[in-house]
């Protein structure tokens, strides 16, 4: 690769081009076995000699550093001393705006393998057809599909938004055609986009009680003022809502973290509020694909008559955590804004992910993936609810939900979840408490994924677990 060297100041050129090749060498930017640069084409690089840049190599190769291979180059030889000893100034002077030091943002990255793991929000990699993936990516890559090759709509491929106005029009009766659709780098964009676009510093932004973190500490981090309000057994309290507030989050399907549906009447009286009050609502459809029990309420989004509803899904749950492709679907008032500052951010998604996804939706892909993981987690799903009832049910009480990725269960009586929790983890088993989810006074309780681990384990692990009370 080509090395950065600067010729500025005044001294021996030699001895400046030599320490500054044994320093990349050593803090590890050059690697044992790189090639260093032809010393010819170093030279006219730099603008000297070539028996200048030659001095510089011998001197390296003479102090063990380097290698010179006849007919093939000078090569490094050197470990790095050490790792990880160049670093980017401090920057003491400098600080982010004071909102960044309250934002909470958990890294999932950092978690430790467990043998029985009941995460949240982690679908199971291994129901994903990889060999169909890759089949169809690698159709997208071929020096022919040139049109991959250039800067693209900021609303997305074009095949793309077709197939998944026609999916979400199919399977969840959503009103949307293609040119109603923005792809986004996974819901979490849709939600920054979104904020961009209607979050003034010190609006109001109401958010459910419990409810997903990531969105509200989105929120927040735009300027936001946001009020968490409480969920019942049939979802947001609708007299709680702030009446200055002008954007609501909610999960009407499958509520986060709770798992309760929004009842049609509450439905019904949210929209008449936004109505009222000229708001807009943020519907995150997250996980409704996966459905055990129960016809499934209308979305917000195909009831709404005022235009006050942007849907935002992912496919993120529904196949890879790793596959960063969600969209939203917003009223045509608002597009041309949201269109803006996808722009903006990022300009577009990744052309080819989008084409290869298209084509798994054409192709009918999804839909028998879909089938085939709502089986797999039925039947998990329905071993966690037996389980937490025999092993667990003078502990905890299970919160009536029939679709998505996870349970919540409620303490039935006065425990210190967070040390229930930590001793689980001592022995092997992850689950969240409910009070992770919460901005005010917690609600305790957990919250059980079934994504991540196998039927075979999901016993051992809830006996592990009902042993941590």
């Amino acid at each position: 690769m080509d090395v950065h060297i600067s010729l500025a100041g005044r001294g021996d050129l030699a001895a400046r081009i030599y320490r500054q090749l044994l320093e990349a060498i050593l803090d590890g930017r050059l690697l044992a076995g790189e090639q260093l640069p032809p010393s010819r084409e170093l030279a006219r690089q730099l603008e000297v000699s070539r028996n200048t840049v030659a001095v510089a190599y011998e001197r390296l190769t003479a102090e063990g550093f380097c290698e010179a291979r006849v007919g093939a180059g000078t090569f490094v030889t050197a470990r790095p001393a050490s790792s990880g000893t160049r670093r980017a100034p401090v920057g003491d002077e400098l600080r982010p705006l004071r909102v960044w030091d309250s934002v909470d943002v958990r890294a999932s990255t950092e978690q430790v393998t467990v043998p029985f793991d009941f995460s949240v929000g982690v679908p199971d990699v291994r129901l994903f057809p990889f060999e169909s993936w890759r089949r169809l990516l690698s159709r997208e890559y071929r020096p022919s599909m040139v049109q991959s090759a250039v800067y693209t709509d900021p609303a997305g491929h074009a095949g793309l938004r077709a197939e998944i106005a026609r999916y979400v029009g199919v399977s969840r009766s959503v009103r949307a055609g293609a040119s109603d659709v923005l792809v986004t780098h996974g819901a979490q964009q849709a939600f920054d986009v979104i904020g961009r676009v209607l979050v003034a510093p010190r609006s109001v932004v109401a958010v459910e009680e419990p409810g997903y973190p990531p969105a509200r500490e989105l929120f927040r981090s735009l300027g936001a003022r946001v009020v968490g309000v409480p969920v019942d057994a049939s979802g947001i309290s609708i007299e709680a809502l702030p009446s200055s507030a002008r954007l609501v989050y909610v999960t009407p399907s499958h509520q986060f973290p709770t798992g309760t549906p929004m009842s049609m009447e509450r439905r019904s009286a949210l929209l008449d509020w936004a109505n009222r009050r000229n708001a807009v609502i943020v519907e995150d459809d997250y996980d409704s694909e996966f459905r055990y029990s129960d016809r499934p309420l209308e979305p917000l989004q195909s009831i709404d008559r005022g235009g006050r509803v942007i849907y935002v899904g992912s496919f993120s749950k529904t196949l890879l955590p790793m596959l960063r492709l969600g969209f939203l679907v917003a009223p045509a008032s608002l597009q041309p804004a949201l269109r803006k500052a996808k722009q903006l951010t990022d300009w577009h998604t990744e052309t080819p992910l989008q084409a290869a996804l298209a084509r798994f939706i054409a192709e009918g892909m999804l839909g028998r993936h879909v089938r085939k993981a709502t089986k797999e987690y039925a039947a998990r799903r329905s071993q966690i609810v037996s389980g937490l009832e025999h092993y667990l049910g003078s502990s905890l009480s299970l919160v009536p939900s029939a679709a998505g990725l996870h349970v919540c269960a409620l303490v039935r009586r006065p425990v210190s979840v967070s040390s229930v929790v930590d001793r689980a983890l001592e022995a092997g088993v992850r689950v969240e408490p409910l009070s992770s989810y919460c901005m005010g006074s917690p609600v305790e309780g957990l919250v059980i994924g079934y994504g991540a681990i196998a039927s075979d384990r999901i016993e051992r692990g809830l006996r592990r677990l009902a042993r941590c009370f």
